[in-house]
C-alpha cells in the first residue's frame, strides 16, 4: 500500500492534542482505554464499576485476491480522514483520487505518492477497471449523483453522511443500490461503534427499564467547529472548477467561501441537522431498532457566526417516536450550539423507568435507579389514629426484609487495541463487499436517519411542525 500517513480534517487542523487527532480519525477510544484511572472516579453514594468493552469480532487475515482497490472522490478533510482509515484495513489499496481544487490534488500526491492518478472529473475514475469501490467525500448536493453513477458503473460506494441533501434523492439511491446489487454504505461511523452495540444490548436486557425519553447534544466552541474552514491563498476560478461544483445548485459568480466553507449554505449542505443530527439519530436508531419519528419541530437561530451563512449556529429539535414492535413511545430532543462557552459537549442519553444510558465520545455510563417496591408514606398531616392505622396496613402490604444493594453506576470503555468506530465501519464495508454480508448502514437506514433531520430543517425555516412517515420514508404535510 502507498504511503499511509495519518491526516487530520480541517476542523481539527489547529488542534495538536493527541485526543483531537485520534477523534478525527475515529480513534478516540485508544486514548480512553490507556487511562483506566480516569474510569475509577467515584461519588460518595455511587459505586463505579469500570469495564472494558470486548471487541465485536477478530478481523481475520485477507487473501491477496480479496484486495479492494479504492478511489477517493472529494479529497477534503473528511475524504482524507476516510481514506487514511480505510487504508488501515488489511487488503485495501488506493488507486486514484478526484477533486475540483488543484491544491487538493497536489495534496493527494503528497499523501499517497507522486504516481497516484488524479483528476477533476470523477467520471474518469468510474471508467477505470482497477477501481472496485469509491469513497464519496463530496458536498451533500453531490452525494446522490456521484453515488448513483458509481453503482451503475459497477463500483461499491462508501458515502459520507448525510446520505442525501433531499429526501427524493434517497429513494433514488435505494433503487439504484437494489438494481445494481452494489454495496452502498453511509459513513455515519457510530453505527459500528462498540459503545452503541453495548448500549443496544443493555437496553434490550432491560437494564434501564422501559425507554421514555432521549436527549442528544452536540455542542461546539471553535471557529473550525463552526465550519470556518481555512481558505487557501491560491483559491480562484483558475484553480477551482467552480461551474462543475455548482452542479444542481443555483448558478452564482465565483465565491471561495461557498466552495471551501460549503456547510454554511443550504445550496450545498444541510446545516447542523445534516452534519451532526444524522450522527445522533444513527446512534439512536441502532440502539433502539427504531425506523424513525413521525413528527419533528425545530427552532434556533444565528447568534454569533454571522459570516454570510444562511443556516443557524444553534438548533434545537423535538422528535416524536410512536410505539412500535421495537420500542415504546418516547420523545427525543436534540441540541447543537456552535457558541457553547462551556467548551462543547457530546452526549446521547437514553432515559428509562429504572435508569439511563449516557454515551459520550469514548465512554458509556449506566445509571440504575429502580423504583422501590414500597412507594413510601406521606402521613405527617394525618391525625394520630389514622396515621397509626395507615402505617399498620402499609407494613402488611410492604413487609420489611433485607435486600442486597448493588452498584448504581457502571462505566464501559474501549479496549486498548480498539482502532476506532470509523475503522470498524470500514471493516464492515469491506466485509460486505467480500462476503456479501448484510450492510450495517445501507441506503434505507441512511434515509431513515437523514430524512427526519431534513424535516427539522423545514420546520426551522417554515416555523411549523413537519410530519415524517418512517415506514415509507416520506415527508408529510406540515401541521
Amino acid at each position: 500500500m502507498k504511503n499511509k500517513k495519518q491526516a487530520t480534517s480541517p476542523e481539527n487542523a489547529n488542534n495538536s492534542s493527541r485526543r483531537s487527532f485520534l477523534k478525527t480519525l475515529g480513534l478516540a477510544g485508544t486514548a480512553a482505554a490507556t487511562a483506566p484511572a480516569a474510569l475509577a472516579e467515584t461519588a460518595s453514594n455511587t459505586t463505579v464499576i469500570p469495564q472494558y468493552l470486548n471487541l465485536v469480532r477478530s478481523h481475520s487475515s485477507t487473501a491477496a485476491n480479496d484486495k479492494v482497490r479504492m478511489a477517493l472522490i472529494g479529497t477534503g478533510g473528511m475524504g482524507i480522514g476516510d481514506m487514511q482509515t480505510a487504508l488501515m484495513v488489511e487488503g485495501v489499496e488506493m488507486v486514484a483520487a478526484c477533486d475540483l481544487y488543484d491544491g487538493r490534488l497536489r495534496r493527494a500526491k503528497e499523501l499517497w505518492g507522486d504516481s497516484l492518478p488524479v483528476t477533476k472529473d470523477y467520471r474518469e475514475l468510474l471508467e477505470r477497471s482497477d477501481v472496485d469501490a469509491i469513497i464519496n467525500g463530496t458536498t451533500d448536493h453531490w452525494h446522490e449523483k456521484i453515488s448513483s453513477d458509481a453503482m451503475h458503473k459497477g463500483k461499491h460506494v462508501y458515502c459520507e453522511k448525510p446520505m442525501v441533501q433531499k429526501v427524493e434523492d434517497g429513494h433514488t439511491l435505494i433503487k439504484v443500490a437494489k438494481e445494481t446489487g452494489k454495496v452502498f454504505q453511509v459513513g455515519s461511523q457510530f453505527a459500528s461503534s462498540l459503545l452503541i452495540a453495548k448500549a443496544r444490548e443493555l437496553l434490550k436486557a432491560g437494564d434501564i427499564g422501559e425507554l421514555v425519553f432521549v436527549e442528544a447534544i452536540y455542542d461546539r466552541h471553535s471557529a473550525q467547529g463552526a465550519w470556518q474552514y481555512s481558505v487557501p491563498l491560491d483559491a480562484s476560478p483558475q484553480t477551482v472548477d467552480w461551474d462543475t461544483y455548482l452542479g444542481s445548485a443555483p448558478k452564482r459568480a465565483w465565491d471561495p467561501l461557498r466552495f471551501f466553507r460549503w456547510r454554511n449554505y443550504t445550496d450545498y449542505g444541510t446545516g447542523i441537522a445534516g452534519d451532526l443530527y444524522v450522527h445522533l439519530l444513527t446512534s439512536l436508531h441502532c440502539i433502539t431498532g427504531s425506523k424513525g419519528p413521525t413528527r419533528v419541530y425545530s427552532t434556533g437561530g444565528l447568534r454569533y457566526w454571522k459570516d454570510g451563512r444562511d443556516v443557524p449556529d444553534i438548533q434545537l429539535s423535538i422528535y416524536d417516536y410512536p410505539k412500535t414492535a421495537e420500542h415504546p413511545e418516547f420523545n427525543l430532543t436534540t441540541r447543537s450550539n456552535f457558541v457553547d462557552g462551556g467548551g462543547g459537549n457530546y452526549l446521547v442519553r437514553l432515559v428509562g423507568t429504572e435508569g439511563d444510558l449516557s454515551i459520550g465520545m469514548d465512554s458509556l455510563t449506566v445509571h440504575r435507579n429502580k423504583f422501590p417496591k414500597a412507594p413510601g408514606m406521606s402521613v405527617g398531616n394525618f391525625p394520630k389514629d389514622q396515621k397509626d392505622a395507615y402505617i399498620a396496613e402499609y407494613n402488611k402490604l410492604y413487609p420489611q426484609k433485607p435486600e442486597l444493594v448493588g452498584p448504581k453506576e457502571f462505566k464501559y470503555a474501549f479496549p486498548a487495541d480498539y482502532k476506532g468506530d470509523r475503522y470498524e465501519h470500514f471493516v464492515n464495508f469491506f466485509n460486505s463487499i467480500r462476503t456479501g454480508a448484510p450492510n450495517i448502514e445501507d441506503a434505507t437506514f441512511g434515509l431513515r436517519a437523514c430524512g427526519p433531520t431534513q424535516c427539522g430543517n423545514m420546520s426551522y425555516f417554515q416555523k411549523k411542525i413537519v410530519g415524517w412517515d418512517p415506514i415509507n420514508m416520506k415527508i408529510q404535510p406540515t401541521v
